[in-house]
């Protein structure tokens, strides 16, 4: 080529234009990588009762934010274990230590359908105690909507002025058959969803819950004379009931005969706290000991949808719950294919066993990572 070619380059010039031409190659990489990891990332509404701070529901949340395979589309609000206006808090006050306030935290229903708190405490005194009642617990109770200081700090960030029941439709709406709806807590704000727009279930990818119990190996007082009872079934029966019923393609149940089979060590905890990270200091500080407290129960239901491959052992049921207003109201109910009833019931694949070192492995990991960023849109 003639030095004085249009297209020739000094060799310092060729050299700086390869250099760029490389560099330019790289970030077409990254962003293809990006544009590809954002697809495929699973999305995912939690909808969760988030008692705080610390234990199983603010666990469940980190696991599903600290998963690179998940883009957590929201957490909308239940009560549940707590009143809604402090979860609300505690959720909030959790991303923030995560560095993931994009996410936006939606309250939800406070009150059940139809069961009430008086209701609940006249039927124990006909049929006997639970060992659990959440926010109703005559050990804890307070007004419904106070929120005593939150322990963790305040958060600094504000809750979505939108309803759970109104954004829950609106992102089945935007992402037709690719949302998957995790359910840790009462069922009260699916139920309003249903009612409001009967396509809910239909347009989700699937449901995966934490709830129900069907024949626990346990000696727990809250299950030993009632092995088919389970606080977020109990807590608010007709709408665990109503959502069962929905046509969803798919639905999967972490009851507690499984979730009472795990359990969050002293040792996993200070294997987590080695990080530093602040999550993993989170973790430390709140972590919840003592009878029940320390059962995995809503991290692994989460867990198990994010990798299958921990649970060793699977069975299909047709479910319901019990509303009839007697002993048994709230109550897990069962069926195989040759006995169920003439009523439209859905079949639910029931997580039965797991490779809980996996499993343990698995959640110690994510804890302990650093927080993935926001997906790219």
């Amino acid at each position: 080529m003639k030095p004085n070619s249009l297209f020739h380059f000094s060799r310092p010039t060729a050299f700086a234009v390869g250099r760029f031409v490389f560099a330019a190659a790289l970030l077409a990489l990254f962003f293809a990588d990006s544009y590809a990891s954002a697809q495929t990332r699973r999305k995912v509404i939690i909808n969760q009762d988030c008692s705080g701070p610390g234990g199983s529901n603010m666990q469940t949340l980190a696991t599903l934010i600290q998963s690179p395979q998940v883009e957590v589309l929201g957490v909308t609000i239940v009560t549940g274990n707590q009143w809604r206006d402090e979860e609300v808090v505690h959720a909030l006050r959790l991303l923030e230590v995560m560095g993931r306030s994009d996410i936006p935290v939606v309250p939800g229903a406070v009150f059940p359908l139809v069961r009430t708190r008086e209701e609940a405490q006249l039927w124990q005194e006909r049929y006997g105690k639970v060992g659990y009642a959440g926010a109703w617990d005559s050990r804890w109770y307070h007004d419904p909507f106070v929120v005593p200081p939150p322990k963790e700090g305040p958060p600094t960030t504000k809750a979505s002025t939108e309803d759970a029941a109104h954004f829950l439709i609106r992102m089945v709406h935007k992402y037709p058959h690719e949302v998957t709806i995790y359910e840790g807590g009462p069922m009260t704000n699916l139920a309003l969803a249903l009612r409001i727009d009967p396509q809910f279930a239909e347009l989700a990818q699937e449901l995966v819950f934490m709830g129900g119990s069907l024949n626990p190996a346990t000696d727990n007082p809250e299950f030993v004379n009632r092995p088919r009872h389970e606080f977020n079934f109990w807590m608010d029966p007709e709408a665990a009931d109503g959502v069962l019923h929905a046509n969803w393609k798919k639905i999967t149940c972490t009851p507690v005969d499984i979730s009472i089979r795990t359990r969050l060590t002293q040792a996993m905890v200070d294997e987590i706290a080695k990080a530093g990270t602040p999550l993993a200091r989170y973790v430390a500080q709140y972590f919840m000991r003592g009878p029940g407290a320390d059962f995995m129960w809503d991290e692994l239901a989460a867990a198990a949808w994010i990798d299958p491959s921990i649970i060793t052992k699977r069975d299909v049921r047709y479910m319901a719950v019990d509303t009839d207003h007697s002993a048994a109201y709230g109550d897990t109910l069962t069926w195989m294919e040759g006995d169920k009833p003439k009523r439209q019931l859905q079949r639910v694949e029931i997580l039965v066993d797991l490779d809980s070192e996996k499993f343990y492995k698995m959640f110690i990991d994510l804890m302990r990572a650093p927080t993935p960023p926001p997906a790219p849109h």
